[in-house]
Formats: C-alpha cells, structure tokens, sequence
C-alpha cells in the first residue's frame, strides 16, 4: 500500500518525527564506554512510554525475523548492520554502535537510524563508512521531491556509495511509512534515474543508506533478527523519514 498523508496527519508525522529524533540525539549522548545494550533499549522503552507513544519494533513479527522482535530499539555493533536484537554486551571505546529506531504516536509512525563511534578512538575505516552513508544520505534527500521518481532517490544514493567504493546489497532498503512502519513503495539504495513510483505531496519515505566495508553479502545471527556483515567486516546505517511537500523533501527526523 503506498499511503498519500493530509495536512492534519502530516502534522502528527512531524509530532513522531520530532520525537523520534529526540529519543536517537539523548541515548547517542548516553552511549559511552561501558554501556549496555540492554540498558539502551531499557531507556529507549522509558521515553517511548513517557512520551505516550507505542514502539514499532517490540511486537513486530515479519517475515524474514524470528518471532517477535522483543525490543524497543535496534543496537547494532561493528558487523552487525541491520535489525540488531539488543544482548548483554558492554560497549568498547572505538566500537561502531547504530540505533535505529521507529515509532508511532497519534496514528503515524517515523523511522530513523544514527551510527557512531563509542568512546575516543576514531577507526578511519568506520569514519569513512559513516561518513558515505550519510552522505547518501543528503543526495538521496536532495533528489525527492513532487515530479521525481524513486529511481531518482535510488540512483543518487547509489551514485554516492559505489563512488565510496562500497557494493550495494538490494536486499533491504529504504520505504514508505505512514499509519504502519513499512509500506510500498520500495526504496532500493541503487537504481535508474526516471524509474519507479512518482512522488507527491504527502508521502513519507524512510529513506536508509547502509554498506559493508568489504562486502554485500549478510548473514544472519543466531538471534534471528540481527543481519550482520559476511565477512566480518564493519558496517554502517544512517536514515530520516521525509516528508514530500510542494517545495521538496521535509526531513522529519532532525532533533529540535
């Protein structure tokens, strides 16, 4: 289903975008050296219950996961790139940390991923695998808005990763997200300009660049849930809901 938002319910999205933004911005902050996964989620879940909204992910039983996902927030360390399933770990100084994390209030959800590096040490290879996503990132955001297509959105993020020197997997990607988390249209992290879905105003898409330092092969953990990188290599995710207005693309996950 591909879900066009009126005014009243864009206006939510921005509530649950705000808010999701927050929540990312304050556990980045409380994401040190020593720190438990564990404890993240269980902070997570505290400021999702504060803030009367409902989680995205501690219910959610698709396909491809085992089960419930059973937590409040996805923490994924060093090889480990997507659907990370929180576990009894401490972070290290110099480890690769995402959070990813997506939730709903007032009927709409929002959806936002970070990565960052824990503690002092700053690994040139996990400077320069963030840095690309998040640059894929900003072109992807650049090239939406009405009159585009999805192929526009998937070529430039496509065009920014491969010129890193990363392979794409097209497995997972970027979506739409509205009254439910994942929706149509898909949103691949490669692709041919002028293809696809036509955007207009008051669709939302999660968009979210992510690669593998040495690899586009995954595997997935024992867990289940958490797709980590085939060779062990380190990996990196950053990701915004937008918004398409009549001006472009409106990032709703920013913190205020």
């Amino acid at each position: 289903m591909i879900e066009i938002l009126n005014p009243t319910r864009l206006a939510r999205a921005k509530d649950t975008g705000a808010l999701v933004a927050d929540i990312l911005h304050t556990l980045k902050g409380r994401s040190t050296v020593g720190t438990n996964l564990l404890d993240i989620d269980r902070w997570a879940k505290a400021m999702i219950v504060e803030a009367g909204a409902q989680s995205c992910y501690v219910d959610y039983a698709p396909s491809f996961g085992r089960g419930p996902f059973g937590h409040y927030i996805c923490t994924a360390v060093n090889d480990a790139v997507l659907h990370g399933r929180p576990y009894d770990y401490k972070l290290a100084d110099g480890d690769l940390l995402t959070l990813d994390l997506a939730v709903s209030t007032g009927g709409v959800a929002a959806d936002a991923a970070i990565s960052f590096i824990v503690g002092d040490a700053r690994p040139p290879e996990s400077v320069a695998l963030i840095n690309a996503t998040e640059r894929a990132l900003a072109a992807g955001i650049a090239a939406a808005g009405p009159g585009a297509r999805i192929g526009d959105i998937s070529h430039a993020i496509g065009t920014v990763l491969s010129e890193a020197g990363y392979s794409i997997n097209t497995e997972f990607g970027g979506h739409g997200i509205g009254s439910t988390m994942h929706q149509d249209p898909h949103v691949s992290n490669t692709g041919r300009p002028g293809r696809g879905y036509k955007l207009r105003p008051g669709l939302l898409l999660a968009l979210e660049p992510w690669v593998m330092a040495d690899t586009a092969e995954l595997v997935t953990d024992a867990d289940g849930w958490t797709l980590r990188s085939a060779t062990g290599c380190r990996t990196a995710h950053s990701e915004h809901t937008i918004a398409i207005t009549d001006d472009g693309a409106e990032i709703l996950t920013l913190p205020k």
